[in-house]
């Protein structure tokens, strides 16, 4: 199938149809990922989409094995009634790689965006390139979070678990640094339910707020920063071994509603920085 290609700024590519009523399963998964490699981030927008959940599990099962979580394969990412974890409410979530309290980590996200808020309700799910972090900074900055471990402990229904990484990692299969890091929530966002438990080590105690702040400004530059403003439809592919990704927070009850699945490496990446789940 023909489809207008688009540069998503910084990062990323977006793929429009030629024609009209053309579907997203009619592109070719493996070109698909042959781009995802080379951008990291693949927005096809404009196709007709899936009908329901077990549609779209179908549609992610063309890109490897899917894993399974306790309540299956699609998790339906919707604000709830009386939440007990951030993921359910409408607050901001800071940004993370997915998979990292897991036995198993993605290679891939896939979202299906059921229902868009309106303009000026927020929600845009946020994603930062770290390999463009790493080849940005200057070598001081490179040098100092190259010292970092980070230890996260994380306890929420799915899981109890805590995972152990240093801050400057390398891709599992392509062998470049990626940037692993769990941003602690930063103030000012109002109650963060259910935060995970975070250490820093690896540099004295007076260079810690340096090391965040300097982080932080890498992530969140414009340089390696992309915010998804979702339109429904929206079927947006990730990297999930070189991006990490959050969410702004929404004006509660705003109709925001996606549906997300993660598609395994082939071979399957068993969590190399695991040390205990539950």
């Amino acid at each position: 199938m023909q489809t207008k290609e688009t540069r998503v700024e910084p990062f990323g590519l977006l793929l429009e149809p030629s024609r009209p009523g053309a579907d997203v399963r009619d592109l070719d998964v493996k070109r698909l990922r042959g781009l995802l490699a080379r951008e990291r981030l693949l927005v096809l927008r404009g196709f007709r989409t899936f009908g329901d959940a077990e549609d779209f599990a179908a549609y992610c099962e063309r890109f490897g094995e899917i894993s399974v979580w306790p309540f299956g394969k699609v998790l339906e990412l919707i604000e709830r009634n009386n939440p007990e974890d951030h993921i359910f409410d409408n607050n901001y979530v800071p940004l993370h790689w997915d998979g990292m309290y897991r036995p198993q980590v993605p290679e891939l996200q896939l979202f299906h965006c059921v229902k868009a808020p309106r303009a000026g309700q927020g929600g845009r799910t946020t994603f930062s390139d770290t390999t463009l972090a790493l080849e940005f900074a200057t070598p001081a900055e490179r040098e100092l979070w190259g010292k970092v471990t980070g230890s996260y402990q994380r306890k929420m229904e799915f899981y109890d678990s805590r995972t152990v990484s240093p801050i400057v990692d390398t891709h599992p299969f392509r062998g470049h640094p990626v940037i692993r890091y769990n941003e602690p929530p930063r103030a000012g966002f109002g109650a963060f339910l259910n935060p995970p438990v975070l250490e820093f080590t690896g540099v004295p105690e007076a260079e810690i707020a340096e090391f965040h702040r300097t982080l932080r400004e890498a992530l969140y530059s414009p340089k390696c920063f992309y915010a998804h403003e979702w339109q429904e439809g929206d079927v947006v592919v990730t990297d999930n071994f070189s991006l990490l990704h959050g969410r702004e927070s929404f004006e509660t009850k705003a109709p925001r509603h996606l549906r997300r699945v993660h598609v395994l490496s082939h071979p399957p990446l068993d969590n190399p920085r695991l040390v205990s789940h539950r």
